[in-house]
């Protein structure tokens, strides 16, 4: 589990492609002090495991699914990674939880600068629609955020979510970088997943109670 709060930014120093997917080797400073083998290390948001390092870098391995379902395969030596190792229960909750799993890949539609912040949107499938509402939190590639706004999706049924940037928030991680175009790992909160599970069974009957009385005549618009 994590925080979202990103502890340094990482280098791509080496990626080698295996039969079951790859293997990166991140070059940083705070997180291999101290690290562990087989610890948890959020890279762009995605929950990988340590499985070597030294004073100045580590290795994870990604299977295939990783591969698919983020923006990893996309990724070249030399990128940087916003990197945070897992929380423990005596570490305070600068975020919110996120778990490292990803939900899905988002494409920034659009950058507005007013001089001091960034205004964020990104665009995504509209299937997650139900896990976003104003002033809730988002993982984007492993940074914790706050949804500005997140209008219903019409037309193309794609979600259109916007997340405001100060000026720490894009020099203590990669989104210096975001511009249209640029894709980035999204992890909805896992509470509203909980509660959209929850509701969900309870929402379909009462659909179906609905959808009955409209089909007797009981129910008229």
């Amino acid at each position: 589990m994590f925080s979202g709060i990103v502890e340094e930014v990482g280098q791509i120093t080496e990626i080698t492609q295996t039969k079951d997917g790859c293997r990166l080797t991140i070059g940083a400073k705070k997180v291999v002090d101290p690290v562990n083998l087989g610890d948890s290390i959020s890279v762009d948001g995605i929950c990988l495991t340590v499985v070597s390092f030294n004073s100045e870098s580590f290795s994870v391995e990604a299977v295939l699914e990783t591969m698919r379902r983020t923006k990893l395969a996309e990724k070249k030596v030399g990128d940087g990674v916003n990197l945070e190792r897992a929380v423990t229960l005596a570490d305070r909750m600068g975020g919110h939880l996120v778990t490292g799993h990803i939900d899905a890949v988002a494409t920034v539609s659009k950058v507005d600068d007013d001089g001091f912040s960034k205004l964020i949107t990104f665009e995504l499938p509209g299937e997650l629609a139900p896990f976003f509402v104003p002033k809730g939190s988002v993982a984007v590639d492993g940074v914790s955020l706050t949804v500005v706004d997140c209008p219903v999706p019409q037309g193309d049924n794609n979600l259109y979510f916007s997340v405001a940037l100060i000026p720490h928030t894009m020099e203590a991680t990669t989104f210096k970088s975001l511009k249209p175009g640029v894709k980035v790992n999204i992890e909805t909160d896992v509470i509203a997943r909980y509660v959209a599970r929850w509701l969900e069974p309870h929402l379909d009957e009462k659909l179906k109670k609905v959808a009955a009385k409209i089909s007797s005549g009981v129910a008229k618009g």
